[in-house]
């Protein structure tokens, strides 16, 4: 089997091809007879347990970001059936772990926690003294 380029994730991370590997199965997308005789879906698939392109901390964080794609083998699968050719699926699945990779290992920015300002304290509370009084003026007067 050829060797396969490598995906580049981001400036920092680019997945060797030697640890990228292709699945081949029919196809369910458009081709007619076609996709009943050949195998067009490409399942792009790659192992994150044994890469040794990243930290383990960020290789926990993808396992935990995309579980819902990666096995109990620890193997990212990406398939892609849009096209009518293996090649350009191939293409797409390639494009697709490299987006689905550098947004699973993008950190969250860190929450500075904040009060309210005294200003929006005494708002709120004059907003519950209006509602309170309109609650109030709707009640039936008591005639004693």
């Amino acid at each position: 089997m050829p060797s396969m380029e490598d995906v580049e994730v981001n400036e920092r991370v680019t997945i060797p091809g030697h640890e990228l590997w292709l699945e081949f199965s029919r196809s369910s997308g458009p081709g007619g007879q076609h996709v009943n005789k050949t195998s067009s879906r490409a399942t792009l698939c790659w192992s994150i347990d044994h890469t040794g392109v990243l930290e383990p901390a960020q290789k926990s964080r993808l396992k935990n970001k995309l579980r819902s794609r990666v096995s109990q083998e620890g193997v990212l699968r990406v398939s892609c059936d849009r096209h009518r050719s293996q090649s350009a699926n191939r293409k797409e699945a390639r494009e697709r772990l490299a987006d689905m990779v550098a947004e699973a290992l993008e950190r969250p920015k860190r929450r500075i926690p904040t009060k309210p300002s005294r200003a929006s304290k005494e708002r709120r509370i004059q907003r519950k003294k209006h509602r309170g009084r309109i609650k109030r003026e709707r009640r039936p007067v008591k005639d004693w």
